[in-house]
């Protein structure tokens, strides 16, 4: 391609308000191959809001490559600590499960990370559930933890969760592409974003072994009540983790040992 040419993609794509219009730019040709028509239609549906990744049909977390298909939730970059702190916890040899997979972000991580291990994951969306096969994931579809086989009860070394933790109330005030492109299923959480959240905290037990750790991400202040139910469940002293700029992010509690 031309320098012009790159030079109007860039062009278009910053006015459109992409905030890394050159290196989206570069990503959008490359994704193209040499045809111009496909070049425009990519620029023309990035420049609207569709998440890149989705026109790229890919992306890296963790460390690692996975494949995204349009309408797929987008794995974020604040939800790698809490896969990468899932791994360390996760021994040799051991099971992990992860609910709300998506396209199989955590789940593909903690392989990388711990081959000898295996991980399991669930996802309510058929096309979330294809998109995380297509990464390497075992994924049993269904609500939760619902669809895990029994054969799997207080075996479970770690857990992993990154369910719909927004407000009903606080969509309207999300990014304008979220709203409009993501799937509301993986972002609504109910009239405090903390309806699954408890969900998960009440139903792990019966899947983790005792020290078993359960790791959930979440935001603003629902690691106070979440760190009350998880007391409440049989957990020890939850680890509330956050951000390089002191946003909560998510919360980490093992499984006491005997309740």
């Amino acid at each position: 391609m031309e320098r012009a040419d790159r030079d109007r993609v860039v062009q278009r794509l910053a006015a459109a308000g992409c905030l890394a219009p050159d290196a989206e730019a570069d990503e959008l040709i490359q994704a193209a191959a040499g045809d111009p028509g496909v070049l425009y239609e990519l620029v023309d549906r990035r420049s609207q809001g569709e998440p890149i990744a989705w026109l790229t049909g890919e992306v890296t977390f963790g460390g690692v490559r996975l494949a995204i298909a349009p309408g797929v939730y987008l794995p974020r970059p604040q939800t790698e600590p809490l896969a990468l702190r899932a791994a360390t916890l996760l021994p040799h040899g051991g099971l992990a499960v992860d609910l709300c997979t998506g396209a199989g972000a955590v789940a593909a991580v903690l392989t990388a990370a711990v081959p000898t291990a295996r991980v399991v994951a669930t996802e309510l969306d058929p096309g979330a559930a294809l998109c995380a096969r297509g990464n390497g994931v075992e994924v049993f579809e269904g609500f939760l933890d619902e669809p895990l086989p029994r054969a799997l009860a207080h075996r479970v070394d770690v857990i992993t969760a990154v369910v719909p933790y927004v407000p009903t109330d606080s969509i309207r005030l999300l990014p304008r592409d979220v709203r409009v492109f993501e799937p509301r299923l993986a972002l609504d959480g109910g009239a405090d974003g903390t309806e699954l959240l408890a969900e998960v905290v009440r139903r792990s037990p019966r899947w983790l072994r005792p020290a078993g750790w359960l790791l959930l991400e979440l935001g603003g202040d629902q690691a106070e009540p979440i760190g009350r139910l998880l007391s409440e469940a049989g957990y020890g002293e939850a680890d509330v983790m956050v951000d390089g700029e002191g946003d909560v992010r998510a919360i980490a509690a093992p499984f006491a040992e005997g309740r």
